[in-house]
């Protein structure tokens, strides 16, 4: 049975950091996405990584938000710096599944989501 959990979140305020935690257990070395959903809008791709660590980002972050994984612990981070109000969301992690990893509907299994807030 494939489950992710993510962790990390919480309210910042503007230009601090955050790293938020994907537990990942039944499908090991895999690609893992990132994506958030602000209140009132769609769900929407942040970025990916996959097994080799290569990387893929949304114009909207890249420069500011870094993907790694550590593969002894099935465990992918998303370091974000800089945080601006705009980031306020729900962060989901979900594994890959086929087709293109910037895509939603190429994942198949989600985590329950962890909200982050950046306010004054």
């Amino acid at each position: 049975q494939v489950q992710l959990v993510e962790s990390g979140g919480g309210l910042v305020q503007p230009g601090d950091s955050l790293t938020l935690s994907c537990a990942v257990s039944g499908r090991p070395f895999t690609t893992v996405g990132w994506f958030r959903r602000a209140p009132g809008k769609e769900r929407e791709f942040v970025g990916y990584i996959n097994y080799m660590s290569g990387t893929n980002y949304a114009d909207s972050v890249k420069g500011r938000f870094t993907i790694s994984r550590d593969n002894a612990k099935n465990t992918v981070y998303l370091k974000m710096n800089s945080l601006i109000p705009e980031d306020t969301a729900v962060y989901y992690c979900a594994v890959h599944f086929r087709g293109i990893a910037t895509m939603i509907g190429s994942y198949d299994y989600w985590g329950q989501g962890t909200q982050v807030t950046v306010s004054p």
